[in-house]
């Protein structure tokens, strides 16, 4: 399994790796005992995005492994903090000492279909006409890696997560934030491109 990106900072180590057809991947070796019946009827591209995931942990914390509460990954033993996404045929896993959010996408029309969903009308006015599904890809995939830090008690990526309007010269620092009527937690999200595909990082 080849590394195909690394995105790691001081706070955090993130990387990609795209999969190998020669590459073999047991399911007996690599899934934990407890989410056998989790994955028991996965499609198996998504199954194998699971053990992409997992060979990817290997390399970096060989004795630890992905368990889920409430859907949330969580490592054990529990001495770091965890995010994973995949979208075949690549597969990214973050560790870090605090909580972190990363989402991959590739860009696709059939977004904005379901826009009403995860924006209001009066958050799109920075959208230029003739660019929309890139920005709304980063719109969906930067609120999604906030998502994996606050999900326990925010649900709505459209009334609790918002994104403040950016440029794509800047997608180092785009603003964004978790929000409700008596709180609100800023972040800065940073977003790569490559491969037809939107790569969010979010950091506590």
């Amino acid at each position: 399994m080849p590394l195909y990106r690394d995105f790691s900072d001081d706070n955090a180590t993130i990387l990609i790796w795209k999969y190998d057809e020669e590459e073999e991947l047991h399911i007996n070796d690599l899934l934990e005992p407890e989410n056998v019946t989790k994955v028991a009827d996965y499609h198996p591209k998504k199954l194998l995005e699971v053990l992409m995931v997992r060979k990817l942990l290997k390399s970096l914390k060989p004795e630890s492994k992905i368990l889920y509460k409430d859907r949330e990954p969580f490592l054990e033993p529990n001495d770091a903090e965890i995010s994973i996404t995949h979208s075949f045929p690549f597969a990214a896993v973050a560790i870090s000492q605090n909580k972190i959010g990363i989402d991959l996408e590739k860009f696709n029309p059939k977004i904005l279909r379901v826009i009403d969903k995860f924006t209001y009308e009066h958050e799109r006015g920075f959208i230029p006409s003739d660019n929309e599904v890139t920005f709304y890809t980063i719109i969906w995939s930067v609120k999604e890696s906030m998502y994996k830090i606050h999900h326990s008690k925010y649900w709505s990526l459209k009334k609790n997560y918002e994104v403040k309007p950016f440029e794509l010269k800047h997608l180092f620092d785009i603003s964004c934030r978790v929000y409700d009527d008596a709180f609100s937690d800023e972040f800065k999200a940073r977003v790569k491109f490559f491969d037809d595909y939107c790569f969010t990082i979010v950091e506590e």
